[in-house]
């Protein structure tokens, strides 16, 4: 059984929406962080979104205004709300847990924890 695991995935066309979730049976300590990256054919994963445990929260500048991170009542489970997609934002999205919140919280190399991904597909 996976440990971190997204689901939520599909296509869908531009302008279109998709919400993403993702539950963990890992311990989650005080101090975390969660997040989802994402990573296209022959590209580097990239961080999307983070939540900490503060709730404060984190966007790469190409989804601001567009995706939307949030914890769910249990805090083993975190969502990300895609809005207005564009095709651009075709990749595999994964979530993360990083054990301790990390100073740079895009950055992938922080997290210790990861999903097996969810493919996004957005057609133009």
């Amino acid at each position: 059984q996976d440990q971190v695991a997204e689901s939520g995935g599909g296509s869908v066309q531009s302008g279109g929406s998709l919400r993403l979730s993702c539950t963990t049976s890992r311990y989650i300590s005080p101090d975390y962080a969660m997040g989802w990256f994402r990573q296209a054919p022959g590209k580097e994963r990239e961080g999307v979104a983070i939540i900490d445990s503060f709730g404060d929260t984190t966007y790469a500048d190409f989804v601001k205004d567009r995706f939307t991170i949030s914890r769910g009542s249990a805090k083993n489970t975190w969502y990300l709300q895609m809005n207005n997609l564009k095709a651009e934002d075709t990749a595999m999205y994964y979530c993360a847990v990083a054990i301790s919140r990390p100073t740079h919280v895009l950055n992938r190399y922080s997290y210790n924890y990861w999903g097996q991904g969810t493919q996004v597909t957005v057609s133009s």
